[in-house]
């Protein structure tokens, strides 16, 4: 199903350049159709995905809000369940190259399963495990939801309850630590906690 790993500094092929040789082009020409090919869904795939507004710089009197944080895909199971970011780099650029940065998104976002590719390498890194290897294809929705219910030992009736939507104002989306929050608020209770301490922002 996935070819062995194989460190990425092994690798000494390039493959050949898009005649639009950039990340935008990778996505649409190569990571877009592979996605769809593994079985995600329009619904479950969010590009370029915000997910921080960026850091406010003060310099002095002035002040100014930096470059906002995005994930070139956020993949999600069903409607509010993220599970899996995606780094996409140009074609003349190594996948691990973009490793890290999908490293660091999937942390923030405390997802187990992180992607860099550039189009002809697929690097996947499972955050559970520290595996670090090269696949040939993206898994399936329901193959990573299997995998993140074997570490996290939930039940069906976990599960399920996880995965039903969301339903925050529509004026007013949820933010990334909003809905971590919520995950762990309703894993903790499905699990038979009955004393829990939420801190929010007033």
């Amino acid at each position: 199903l996935h070819a062995p790993f194989t460190n990425p500094a092994a690798v000494s092929t390039f493959p050949l350049p898009l005649p639009n040789d950039d990340e935008a082009e990778t996505r649409r020409a190569e990571v877009d159709p592979q996605l769809k090919a593994a079985g995600w869904d329009e619904a479950n795939i969010l590009r370029e995905h915000p997910i921080t507004a960026g850091q406010i710089q003060v310099n002095g009197r002035n002040a100014r809000r930096q470059r906002p944080r995005r994930a070139d895909y956020l993949l999600r199971v069903g409607v509010n369940f993220p599970i899996a970011v995606v780094e996409a780099k140009r074609r003349h650029k190594r996948a691990a190259d973009g490793i890290q940065q999908a490293k660091f998104y999937a942390q923030q976002l405390q997802l187990k399963f992180a992607y860099a590719s550039n189009g002809a390498e697929i690097l996947e890194v499972d955050l559970e495990t520290g595996e670090e290897r090269f696949i040939d294809r993206y898994p399936s929705p329901n193959e990573l939801l299997f995998r993140l219910t074997r570490y996290e030992g939930w039940s069906a009736h976990t599960l399920s309850e996880l995965l039903k939507p969301l339903r925050p104002f529509p004026e007013k989306p949820l933010r990334y630590y909003q809905e971590i929050a919520i995950h762990r608020a309703t894993r903790a209770l499905l699990e038979g906690r009955d004393r829990l301490l939420l801190t929010l922002a007033t």
